[in-house]
């Protein structure tokens, strides 16, 4: 009896395991399926429920759940429209003085005054040619000092830490001394936008080839390229997100310091209009002056913006 028992109890089948469902494409259907018996449930994912096997279901874009989410067109525009409705709205309810901040509708009623006048005419021409000039020549020497210290050692010797002590030494104190050395007239002007527009365009591109990787330059190593080849086919590509960054902070200095060096023995220019509206109290035309040069700045970083998402199509980003 004893012997009996402890064979049943070594013999004691175990719990059933239930066996895995095969593949659906493996799976063979059974040949006499039970009326009563359902379709077992199969898993939801994030995305929603799976689909039978066959079943024909319409493919829906993949939707990242941490990106930010699709760009909408002239979204740019929101929050510059809000703060004008807001400051129609409180001039129009008078919770603003005329003296202080005169309302949006005084401020494009001097403008058009000054335009038929052809004043406003004028001194937007000039500004907007010595912007040009200064960047143009800021934005040749950045890239060209950038290229020349980030590609070789010396270059960055020699160029580096001079471009460092200009960027610590500020911009504006470097009036007088270039009113010494070329005059009062429109060259100094000129020269202390070309300083504020090349200083980051130097920096940025110079970090951006710095931090190229290096396995590209072994693989441009192993592939044989030239010295120019190398240039054009890896530094420039890599390279091209920080010059932009620089290039949108270049274009944004230069209307910066316009501002102030109209106001210096001018006799023309936005700001020179401004520093004699300040004289005789016309606020409006303060405002004025300060309403074209945002809109100036924002047209400009939409345009660099613009141009970047252009050259810079082939990089998939969180931005795009």
């Amino acid at each position: 009896m004893a012997e009996h028992q402890s064979t049943a109890v070594v013999t004691a089948p175990e719990r059933p395991v239930t066996p895995a469902a095969p593949s659906p494409a493996v799976q063979e259907p059974a040949e006499h399926p039970p009326a009563e018996q359902e379709p077992a449930a199969r898993p939801a994912t994030a995305a929603g429920p799976v689909a039978a096997p066959g079943a024909t279901t319409n493919a829906r874009p993949r939707t990242r759940r941490l990106a930010p989410g699709p760009r909408r067109p002239y979204a740019r525009l929101v929050g510059p429209l809000v703060l004008l409705a807001i400051w129609a709205g409180a001039s129009a309810a008078g919770l603003l003085d005329p003296r202080i901040l005169p309302a949006p509708w005084s401020v494009l009623d001097t403008g058009a005054h000054l335009w038929a006048e052809g004043t406003l005419r004028t001194d937007l021409g000039t500004s907007l040619w010595r912007a040009a000039q200064g960047f143009a020549i800021g934005l040749t020497a950045g890239v060209l000092l950038a290229l020349t210290a980030g590609l070789s050692r010396i270059g960055e010797a020699l160029i580096d830490g001079t471009v460092q002590v200009n960027r610590a030494v500020p911009t504006l104190g470097l009036i007088p001394l270039f009113i010494l050395w070329l005059g009062i007239g429109e060259a100094f002007k000129v020269v202390i936008i070309a300083i504020v527009v090349y200083i980051p365009v130097y920096l940025n591109l110079h970090a951006a080839l710095a931090g190229i990787d290096a396995r590209y330059v072994e693989l441009a190593e192993v592939l044989r390229l030239g010295r120019w080849r190398f240039v054009r086919q890896v530094v420039i590509p890599g390279a091209l997100p920080g010059f932009f960054v620089g290039l949108r902070l270049a274009v944004t200095g230069s209307w910066l310091s316009l501002v102030v060096l109209e106001q210096i023995n001018a006799t023309n220019g936005l700001g020179y209009m401004m520093f004699q509206a300040q004289n005789y109290g016309q606020t409006q035309v303060i405002v004025l002056g300060l309403l074209i040069y945002g809109v100036f700045g924002f047209t400009s970083d939409s345009a660099v913006r613009l141009l970047e998402r252009r050259v810079l199509a082939w990089r998939s980003s969180l931005g795009s």
